[in-house]
């Protein structure tokens, strides 16, 4: 039952997804008084987290990992391996490793979140000395999503669809039915444990994204080319979420963001877990500490990285279909430490320039005028004068 005292504690968060949980949890092991706001509390997770293993934090029990893949491969315009391990998350180990006591979790929507205080729909209010809204991002019609349609299927049926690979990350190939003008979707294919596969067919970012009934037809003629057979009995895994922040006016809270809410979704990705783990415990210690979140949260390199991952997304929209499978060749190209600097590290300005500076580098003409209405800002600069020309944007 929920615990409606209204007693002020140290800190409240709304929202316990991967990202609330997280963060309660460990405010929790930090000695703080928690209490939290769940629509459906005790509702079991579904979807498939990943992350690279060298995200993983310290803290985390490492039995949540159901499978780790050391070099997952690709397929753009040619296969390439990643030599960076890749773990799939238990996610039902995963939510049960960050609980905290479910006494302080109070059943409920939250209609006004500001600072120090959450009001509920039916009026309650409660207060804490730091309110943390982690209540996920808003999809609008003009906010940039990733979607995808997926099956869970047996080791031995999977493995026909992985074609010798152990997992992955992403096979833009075209057999699953489209022509070089339609827009393109990837297959991402991960073991999961317990002999099963996901095969799910992935349109990484659109506006709006590939409808579940496109994907899905895709992934079947997918499938049948490599000789894999699905019943209709198999788990489904449906996705749709947005890859970037919904117009501010969605969003009435004057707390302290977190998670996808709080700007933490890569744009060029999806991936928002691995940051909200990372970050979970350092914001909790400063908050036992009394510190100052924003600049724990947003320093300067964070927001510079953040607006190249931003431009970054506008590129790929910007992309005809034919170009896509050759701008990931030339990503996966790079040396793995500026392939990590984009993808992982939101603190690496200079990384993140310096990969995106190699990769301009090496695009053909059609790429590299795209890049640059991307991430240039309008006049004539050269992306060649220096690095602090990317940084500007």
């Amino acid at each position: 039952m929920a615990l409606m005292d209204t007693t002020p504690t140290d800190v409240l968060v709304v929202g316990l997804g991967p990202a609330g949980l997280a963060l309660s949890h460990r405010c929790a092991e930090a000695g703080l008084s928690v209490r939290a706001v769940e629509t459906h509390p005790h509702r079991t997770w579904t979807p498939t987290y990943a992350i690279w293993d060298d995200e993983l934090p310290h803290w985390l029990d490492r039995s949540v990992i159901a499978t780790t893949t050391d070099e997952p491969d690709v397929w753009t315009t040619r296969r390439q391996t990643i030599p960076r391990a890749y773990s799939v998350l238990n996610s039902r180990r995963l939510q049960d490793s960050l609980s905290f006591d479910y006494n302080f979790v109070v059943t409920g929507t939250a209609i006004d979140v500001a600072e120090d205080s959450v009001t509920l729909t039916d009026g309650t209010t409660m207060r804490a000395g730091t309110v943390i809204d982690a209540r996920g991002t808003t999809r609008t019609p003009a906010t940039a999503e990733q979607t995808a349609f997926g099956v869970v299927v047996d080791g031995e049926t999977g493995r026909l669809a992985l074609e010798g690979a152990t997992a992955w990350f992403m096979d833009w190939r075209r057999d699953n039915g489209t022509s070089p003008t339609d827009p393109p979707s990837f297959l991402y294919a991960v073991p999961l444990g317990n002999d099963e596969i996901l095969l799910e067919e992935t349109c990484l970012v659109g506006r709006p994204g590939l409808h579940l009934r496109e994907l899905r037809a895709r992934l079947e003629v997918r499938l049948r080319s490599r000789g894999v057979r699905i019943d209709g009995t198999e788990r489904l895994e449906r996705v749709r979420f947005p890859v970037e922040p919904g117009p501010r006016r969605l969003f009435t809270s004057t707390a302290t963001a977190f998670g996808s809410r709080g700007g933490f979704m890569h744009p060029g990705t999806g991936y928002s877990v691995a940051m909200a783990l990372g970050l979970a415990d350092p914001v909790a210690k400063a908050i036992a500490g009394g510190e100052d979140l924003r600049e724990l949260l947003w320093p300067l390199p964070a927001r510079g990285v953040r607006k190249l991952r931003r431009a970054g997304l506008k590129m790929l929209l910007g992309m005809d279909a034919a170009q896509v499978a050759p701008f990931f060749a030339t990503f996966f190209d790079l040396p793995i430490e500026l392939q990590r600097a984009y993808l992982s590290d939101r603190n690496d300005l200079a990384g993140t320039a310096v990969a995106m500076r190699k990769l301009f580098a090496h695009f053909p003409p059609g790429l590299r005028s795209i890049a640059v209405k991307s991430t240039i800002l309008p006049g004539n600069r050269s992306p060649k004068r220096s690095d602090s020309t990317i940084m500007d944007t």
